[in-house]
């Protein structure tokens, strides 16, 4: 189903979207919200720019955007996919339980912010390029990767990452010298371990963005994980 989307409000789209019963192309699309809140299965295909909360709830169906997303892609996803063929705003994955969600290029401030696993789910985040300040700031769970694809000399990662961080893991790629990181978290290089862990998602990637995976794996990966020692897992952690 096609559904042109110049002239409709959010409200009307998701209306229209919901009754498809299957997979739809939304043409036109500037900047309308909530578009495919918890969708449950189907493929959601649109060309433009949509508003906050792509996929807020999405809980089985996959969205394409071939463009940029702004704010709050995935707001408290449960599961599917989203695949954004450009750059997203702030707080992507907000509370993301569970679903996977690929940027090709950069991510705002505070993404990942509150991840978590819930019972058998477990989100993941892929972000080609670089991300704004705060990310997984909270994170509980989950996986989130930046690769930092085009990164024209600029931190891979911006200003307090993994603040309040007491579950999950975080993985980036190459450099992290530049990077400050709080003292509740422990950085190593990725193990052959590590690496089978990520590799689908890292192909994932490659598949959907039509990049060399070879190419991506030259570079060294650091994990990311909360430090149990320190105090943030008491504070947010029930015994």
């Amino acid at each position: 189903m096609k559904i042109e989307a110049k002239g409709l409000d959010f409200t009307a789209l998701n209306e229209m979207i919901k009754s498809s019963d299957g997979d739809c192309e939304i043409n036109g699309c500037l900047g309308q919200r909530f578009i495919a809140d918890g969708l449950g299965n189907g493929k959601v295909v649109i060309n433009g720019i949509p508003g906050n909360a792509l996929g807020a709830y999405l809980n089985g169906a996959e969205i394409t955007v071939r463009g940029n997303a702004q704010d709050a892609v995935g707001d408290t996803m449960n599961d599917g996919k989203i695949v954004i063929h450009g750059s997203i705003g702030d707080t992507a994955g907000y509370a993301m339980r569970g679903g996977e969600i690929y940027v090709e290029n950069n991510a705002g401030y505070r993404a990942g912010i509150h991840m978590k696993e819930y019972k058998g789910k477990k989100p993941v985040i892929v972000i080609g390029g670089r991300t704004g300040s705060f990310l997984g700031e909270y994170q509980a769970g989950g996986l989130i990767i930046v690769l930092g694809r085009n990164s024209d000399g600029k931190p891979t990662v911006g200003n307090f990452p993994c603040t309040g961080m007491h579950g999950g893991k975080m993985v980036i790629r190459g450099s992290v010298e530049d990077i400050r990181f709080p003292q509740q978290v422990t950085l190593r290089d990725a193990t052959a371990d590590d690496m089978a862990e990520i590799m689908p998602f890292l192909k994932n990637y490659c598949n959907y963005f039509d990049f060399d995976i070879n190419e991506l794996t030259e570079e060294k990966f650091t994990v990311i994980t909360p430090d149990s020692r320190k105090p943030y897992k008491q504070m947010y952690v029930a015994n």
